[in-house]
């Protein structure tokens, strides 16, 4: 269990970049190009890795049927996930949309209960319902100062997050290599934000420290930090309370983009995020103290 959290601790360090550095590329690059791009880098990486350690030789374990099933989980829980959380960047500041798609662990918690069959605890409950009263709270006064959709970006986020805990507990219950599949999963993402993208946006061509966004959205936060989650959570014997470290994420994240992308930390905002992580360490610690009984 160390070492899962431990895993967990550096997923979350790397992801609190994540909504800055994506940010800052939407300026100048179109989304679905810099998720094709960075998906495929993600892809090429794994791949290098798995020739390495003689990971790739498992892949003939596998039979069509398990591939078709990875692709399907990198289809929703990436591509999916990654083009409507990109969306809603795009609409909303970057602590707004980054607040929206921490409501990503509640819906793993949610989903672990439906097809995992763990036990739904009256604290889960009060948990998802401190949570979503952060969106109510999120959403009054606007969209900050993005100047886009803030409604469609909200929603699109909201989605998002259901996605990647939809596919987080879904992969869990697959139970498959997390070398392998997780090459194969970034691969169904780059080549269906491709073939969308060609036929929706007018790429661009990417040139100079755009380059260093791509290389580190596409390897440190995509394939580093990505596989990473997935070994702590396949690892750990109650998908709830690794989730639960997710929710340090947000809190750095506004910090980097305040840095970074020179944004207004809002009360507003602070206020929401406390609602949306709130009923998760309360249901925490009282799940904590039940099982110390």
């Amino acid at each position: 269990m160390k070492k899962n959290y431990i895993y967990a601790v550096v997923t979350v360090l790397i992801w609190s970049t994540m909504a800055a550095v994506v940010k800052k590329m939407l300026y100048d690059i179109p989304s679905l190009e810099a998720l094709s791009v960075s998906s495929f880098l993600a892809f090429l990486f794994l791949l290098l890795m798995n020739l390495k350690t003689g990971a790739i030789r498992e892949m003939k374990r596998y039979s069509v049927k398990d591939y078709a099933v990875m692709g399907g989980l990198g289809f929703i829980g990436l591509f999916l996930y990654s083009a409507l959380y990109y969306y809603g960047l795009a609409q909303l500041t970057s602590q707004e949309a980054c607040i929206l798609n921490y409501l990503w662990p509640i819906m793993l918690v949610v989903f672990s209960c439906i097809i995992l069959k763990e036990k739904f605890t009256f604290t889960k409950g009060a948990a998802m319902l401190c949570s979503f009263a952060g969106i109510v709270i999120l959403s009054l006064g606007g969209g900050g100062s993005s100047g886009g959709n803030a409604a469609a970006g909200m929603i699109s986020c909201v989605i998002a997050a259901a996605c990647y805990g939809l596919f987080s507990v879904l992969n869990k219950k697959a139970a498959y290599n997390q070398n392998i599949s997780m090459m194969v999963v970034w691969l169904a993402a780059a080549v269906c934000s491709m073939v969308l993208g060609l036929v929706t946006e007018t790429w661009v061509p990417i040139r100079g420290t755009q380059w260093l966004g791509m290389l580190w959205l596409g390897v440190v936060v995509d394939a580093v930090a990505y596989l990473l989650w997935a070994l702590a959570l396949n690892g750990a014997e109650n998908s709830a309370k690794i989730a639960n470290l997710a929710y340090l994420t947000p809190f750095l994240s506004l910090v980097v983009s305040a840095v970074f992308l020179d944004e207004k930390i809002t009360l507003r905002a602070l206020t929401a995020l406390v609602f949306i992580i709130g009923g998760i360490l309360v249901q925490s610690i009282c799940e904590t103290r039940r099982g110390k009984r």
